[in-house]
């Protein structure tokens, strides 16, 4: 069917789904950026690009960019070999360079040979890494999952364990049918009250170090506080093949993304890939020199958009504005969300990549799909 030409055709309709995917990835930014052992503000800067960089340049009419859990383990094991986040925001501004330089060569119809077993391993040690790193954050523990039984938190625990309650029930309640309604907002807002409640209980009080840190104050403090790239790093071999990595995975992960939707759209219309790459590959420059982290078209908030009845690129805009009045205008209120709840968030998004019928999927269809299944996991 013929795209329709303007990103502001449905204005009714976008305007109620990006509230919607708002709500959606708000948490997830901010759980993501947790995950990957960044400050919150890199995941934030992350989802403001994508919303207000990508829909300019972007013909997929549904698809919602953001900070990537695809590119959790990633961004965790690069940052650590790189000697910190300002050499990594190097990395991230080379992959979008790079991906802008795939769109130019009309590279996009490559993401098809890439073999499926290859594709559900990754989402699989994707899955794996997110719940194994959130874990210790569901206790209360700032180190890793040998630091549970010593330092764990009762009042973190509580908070985690109502959240995944929480998510995994909501689809049995009546809740369910409110497209404005989002679990994991939900769970954000339950969790903060939770949190505020035990200041007065003695033994649940939450440290400083068990919430959300956005930097707060005038649009120049925030401004000023944002992660900064180091651009002597962009001479560094390592920095670069982190580039290249960055730059593959994530054009692999968007085109398979904005497939997925383009499957789901109500219109049936078709995403030209190359001219995503471009508009991506502008978004991971932008995000890169702002301090944020690598961003992708991502299925759950693309999803989200789909079911709250989304038509045009305008929807993922107006999730952009609103991060961005959100971080602007609602820091203190960010900074009370404990940080056990974005666990619970991320566990369930961990859990949903590496589900046992994805194994058992594998294990039936014999060892030429297995192995690369398993090799790519390990």
């Amino acid at each position: 069917m013929h795209h329709h030409p303007s990103m502001f055709g449905y204005p009714k309709e976008d305007l109620v789904a990006g509230l919607v995917v708002f709500l959606v990835a708000l948490p997830l930014c901010l759980g993501i950026a947790v995950a990957c052992g960044v400050p919150p503000v890199s995941g934030l800067v992350a989802g403001i690009v994508g919303g207000l960089v990508v829909p300019f340049i972007s013909r997929a009419p549904l698809s919602v960019t953001g900070p990537a859990a695809g590119l959790t383990s990633i961004v965790l094991v690069e940052v650590q070999q790189l000697g910190g986040l300002a050499p990594f925001l190097a990395a991230v501004m080379i992959a979008g360079g790079l991906q802008f330089g795939f769109g130019v060569l009309r590279m996009g119809r490559f993401a098809t040979l890439v073999p499926s077993a290859v594709i559900k391993g990754m989402l699989a040690a994707i899955g794996i890494t997110i719940v194994w790193k959130q874990l210790p954050v569901a206790f209360g523990v700032t180190g890793g999952l040998g630091d549970i039984a010593g330092q764990l938190h009762t009042g973190a625990i509580l908070i985690a364990a109502l959240s995944l309650v929480i998510l995994y029930g909501w689809k049995h309640t009546p809740l369910a049918k409110l497209k404005l309604l989002s679990p994991a907002l939900v769970v954000v807002v339950v969790a903060s009250a939770l949190g505020a409640w035990f200041k007065r209980l003695p033994g649940l009080t939450l440290a400083g170090t068990h919430y959300v840190n956005v930097p707060l104050g005038s649009i120049e403090t925030l401004y000023g506080a944002l992660p900064r790239p180091d651009f002597v790093a962009l001479g560094t071999p390592a920095v670069w093949m982190a580039g290249v990595t960055i730059a593959i995975v994530a054009s692999i992960e968007t085109l398979l993304s904005v497939q997925a939707v383009d499957r789901l759209d109500p219109l049936k219309r078709q995403s030209p890939p190359d001219r995503e790459l471009l508009a991506q590959g502008t978004a991971n420059l932008v995000s890169g020199f702002f301090g944020g982290l690598p961003v992708t078209a991502v299925i759950v908030r693309s999803g989200a958009n789909v079911a709250a009845g989304g038509r045009e690129r305008m929807s993922a805009l107006v999730h952009g504005v609103l991060l961005l009045v959100a971080v602007v205008l609602a820091g203190t209120l960010l900074n009370t969300i404990p940080l056990a709840c974005l666990a619970a968030v991320l566990i369930q998004v961990g859990l949903n990549l590496c589900k046992p019928a994805l194994f058992t999927t594998q294990v039936k269809l014999g060892l030429t799909q297995l192995l690369p299944f398993a090799f790519t996991i390990g």
